[in-house]
């Protein structure tokens, strides 16, 4: 989303994990995606992909002021640490100790959290979409993923009505369309987000 929203373009190459090519290794031994490599630099972590991309062009973010970035910044370390923690076990409860009540309660209360301190119309800080968007949107909608039904229980109306604002927006269908496994044996050429929006 950051890449389509800087206008920047990249050769794309869809991987499965269960599959991972030697090329993709190569460059990023950890083996984790995205993997973004250019100018013999390597960025394999979500957070410093969105952030070149915003260095590239962020004419189309919300320019925050200066009580909009903390709390940014508050809440995009809060997801990308606690929140994708407690996910991830709540996701895969079987894999962990804790029960999966235990980390969707930790869930929830971040959610709460969240739903009291926004505007959401449509979007987090009002019309513009933001970086905090963009970087915590994938994890609630995982979170939904997990149980639609629970989810839709919940008393965070401001947060649940971002995210179908966000599912039904054209950045989420350019950014989620599906692309063929790229074989290093017949390596076919796509350019994102242009091949995204044919």
């Amino acid at each position: 989303m950051a890449i389509i929203l800087s206008s920047a373009e990249c050769e794309l190459r869809e991987v499965l994990l269960k599959n991972k090519p030697q090329e993709m290794l190569s460059i990023s031994p950890k083996g984790t995606v995205p993997v973004l490599a250019f100018d013999n630099k390597v960025l394999d972590e979500s957070m410093d992909v969105i952030n070149w991309a915003f260095a590239e062009d962020s004419s189309k973010f919300l320019k925050y002021s200066s009580s909009e970035s903390k709390l940014s910044n508050y809440f995009v370390e809060l997801f990308d640490s606690k929140f994708k923690y407690h996910l991830d076990r709540y996701k895969y409860a079987n894999r962990y100790k804790k029960t999966s009540d235990d980390h969707r309660a930790e869930c929830l209360k971040i959610l709460l959290e969240l739903d009291e301190s926004i505007n959401a119309d449509p979007w987090i800080f009002g019309s513009t979409i933001s970086l905090l968007d963009i970087s915590i949107l994938p994890f609630i909608r995982q979170c939904k993923i997990a149980d639609p039904k629970w989810f839709l229980a919940q008393d965070f109306k401001k947060t649940s009505n971002l995210l179908d604002y966000f599912e039904s927006s054209d950045l989420f269908h350019i950014a989620m369309k599906k692309f063929d496994e790229w074989d290093p044996e017949n390596p076919q050429i796509v350019i994102f987000p242009s091949d995204s929006r044919s």
